[in-house]
């Protein structure tokens, strides 16, 4: 059965659909649309005793209503693009992309970054080849990272794999390895272990007014992603746990020096305490649950995620700060919900006994699916880096459900996104064709949620072993 396709009045008609929602809480503002998707539903072919046994499911508070609908087995597998579907509009987007930020350019690199730079582009190209095998696409990666270096030292000296020359040097060395070159390989591994060398990323909290923030886009742990990354791509303890384990524990340290009552880790950026996954907890804890860790940091891990969990919003989501006084309004995954579920996927790995972490992800997601489809594409503040919500924990818990709303979001991008883009109706972003708030992001996640196994979100997620 073919599923019916919303029309655009039923998409772009916020205000009064949320009215019927909640009558009593309209949305504060049109940042989303209102979701017009099925949600995953079970086909049954139980007998009718056992349908209503499995309908006495007790809800918790923050769970959003279940709908008994059962549906023929047929709409679980078509209400979206197939594989083949996405890997073929992920290759046409990505040429797109490539056409705009590298061939109209030249060598002429302004912004050789990962965030809204070219180098965004060539991670798509390295993606590209991951799912399809492509010799052309690595090839073309690696010249795009060549360029990037030599532009490096025009550009802020930023540490960190989104913002700064650790993502050029780590994607020069995982592409080298890629291509069978050693001394390609080599050359980006000594510039990024001069970046490893700085004092200032192990630097302690007495030292921090000269030191790194912690946080992922601009501090510590944005370096130490792009260590992650090269040990993932080129080889275990090639960036060796001798130059990582210090910065590990000058983060803790940090955490700890400005902890609260109600929380044992706490990280300021330009005087706020975020919550999120760009700039605070979800983002350090995020990346410090991919490291070897002692039992005292395991405790304060989950005493920080219980401090958010336990002081959510009342409707799930997430809040910006600990200063936030704007309230429940962002469900990005800079800020709000998305990039909390995604660590929150990874602590259910860690943490696999620890029940309330895993329904705290659940409903999480939930939000996210309510709320959740953004008038924007890309990965930061986008619907594509909304559907790395579900891909995470699909990764964690192998439910079929999650992989569908990836599917879902992906394909509303891929059906809507260029049409709502030409009428005003979404915001192309500052950086059109850019990774992180542009169309680089779409294509990123149509590879991704078309090969699930091979997925990670850039900067902020690991590939997970063949």
């Amino acid at each position: 059965m073919e599923q019916m396709e919303p029309s655009l009045e039923l998409i772009f008609n916020t205000k009064k659909k949320a009215e019927r929602h909640n009558a009593t809480k309209p949305l504060v503002e049109v940042r989303n649309y209102v979701n017009p998707m099925n949600d995953y539903r079970v086909a049954w072919r139980g007998s009718d005793d056992q349908i209503a046994k499995s309908q006495q499911v007790p809800l918790t508070p923050l769970s959003a209503p279940r709908v008994a609908l059962w549906v023929p087995l047929e709409f679980l597998e078509h209400s979206f693009p197939n594989s083949s579907t996405f890997i073929k509009a992920a290759l046409k987007l990505t040429n797109e992309v490539v056409q705009a930020t590298w061939t109209r350019n030249g060598p002429r690199v302004d912004d050789p970054t990962m965030y809204t730079g070219v180098l965004g582009t060539a991670m798509l190209c390295f993606k590209s080849f991951l799912v399809t095998n492509s010799a052309p696409d690595l090839v073309l990666a690696s010249e795009i990272v060549d360029t990037c270096c030599a532009a490096a030292p025009t550009h802020p000296d930023n540490v960190t794999f989104l913002r700064g020359h650790a993502g050029i040097y780590a994607m020069g060395a995982v592409t080298a390895k890629f291509r069978n070159d050693p001394i390609r390989r080599d050359f980006f591994l000594q510039h990024f272990n001069r970046i490893a060398e700085r004092r200032v990323l192990s630097m302690g909290p007495a030292d921090e007014g000269a030191g790194l923030p912690c946080e992922l886009l601009n501090g510590r742990v944005g370096f130490l992603y792009a260590a992650l990354f090269i040990n993932r791509f080129v080889g275990d303890e090639t960036v060796p746990w001798s130059i990582t384990g210090p910065i590990v524990d000058a983060v803790l340290a940090s955490g700890r020096a400005h902890a609260t009552d109600k929380s044992p880790l706490m990280f300021p950026w330009r005087s706020r305490r975020f919550w999120g996954a760009s700039h605070g907890l979800a983002g350090v804890i995020q990346i410090l649950l991919h490291f070897p860790l002692k039992e005292p940091d395991h405790r304060d891990i989950k005493g920080t995620l219980r401090y958010m969990m336990a002081n959510r919003y009342y409707r799930g989501n997430y809040r910006v700060s600990v200063e936030d006084s704007r309230g429940d309004r962002l469900v990005h995954w800079c800020h709000g919900a998305p990039g909390i579920t995604m660590a929150l996927a990874t602590a259910i790995r860690t943490y696999p006994h620890d029940t309330d972490i895993r329904e705290a992800a659940e409903a999480a997601a939930d939000v996210v699916w309510e709320r959740g489809l953004l008038r924007r594409v890309g990965l930061c503040h986008g619907i594509s880096g909304n559907a790395y919500t579900f891909l995470a924990l699909y990764r964690s818990l192998q439910q079929k459900r999650d992989l569908f709303r990836a599917r879902q979001f992906a394909g509303f991008v891929l059906k809507r996104a260029k049409h709502l883009l030409a009428t005003g109706e979404m915001h192309g972003g500052d950086h059109r064709h850019s990774l992180f708030e542009g169309l680089g992001g779409a294509a990123c996640a149509f590879f991704d949620v078309a090969r699930p196994a091979l997925s990670f979100f850039p900067g902020f997620e690991i590939m997970a072993p063949a």
